[in-house]
């Protein structure tokens, strides 16, 4: 375990040096911006607020977060809304959210018939303005699963982004 996450660590240090690298600005009609400029944005990404991992047994991965790795555990919380009950594992910088269905119409259901004994599922990101957010990704064409903010876990306006504009990852922006 201890070697995949230092392979995983590896590997994101080698993607951010490599998203760190200047961007060329393309050469094109004049009218073009450079692709390493943003206009004018009213928003600004954060902090990654948690990593949402779907889990057939709440109970089972809780315990083991609990007691074999010593992290603190918040209780089962059900969010009907969302179609999941969640349980967040503070890690200090981060939290991981431990999703589990509430009934058989939930996409969690749906991912874990996909996906046995569970896995990642979505990645959250915190923006100062989420409606700026919304407005500004709609214009550069990057899909969100709803057509508006609703509350999330944490009781703050969120928004998920469709994974195949980001990159086959499902991002969720949380207002900070």
């Amino acid at each position: 375990m201890a070697w995949a996450l230092r392979a995983a660590a590896a590997n994101a240090v080698g993607l951010f040096s490599r998203l760190q690298a200047p961007i060329p600005a393309l050469r094109a009609s004049s009218t073009s911006q450079p692709l390493d400029q943003v206009a004018g944005s009213l928003w600004n990404l954060g902090q990654l607020n948690h990593v949402a991992i779907a889990v057939p047994d709440l109970e089972k991965a809780a315990a083991f977060y609990k007691n074999i790795l010593g992290a603190q555990v918040s209780e089962a919380v059900p969010l009907p809304e969302h179609g999941v009950s969640v349980v967040f594992v503070n890690l200090g910088n981060t939290k991981m959210e431990l999703l589990h269905p509430l009934g058989c119409d939930s996409p969690i259901a749906g991912f874990l018939q996909k996906n046995k004994a569970g896995g990642m599922h979505h990645i959250c990101i915190e923006v100062d303005n989420i409606n700026a957010a919304v407005m500004d990704l709609k214009t550069k064409k990057i899909r969100s699963l709803s057509e508006e903010v609703k509350i999330g876990a944490h009781g703050k306006p969120v928004i998920f982004l469709h994974p195949k504009d980001c990159g086959g990852v499902l991002v969720e922006l949380e207002q900070a």
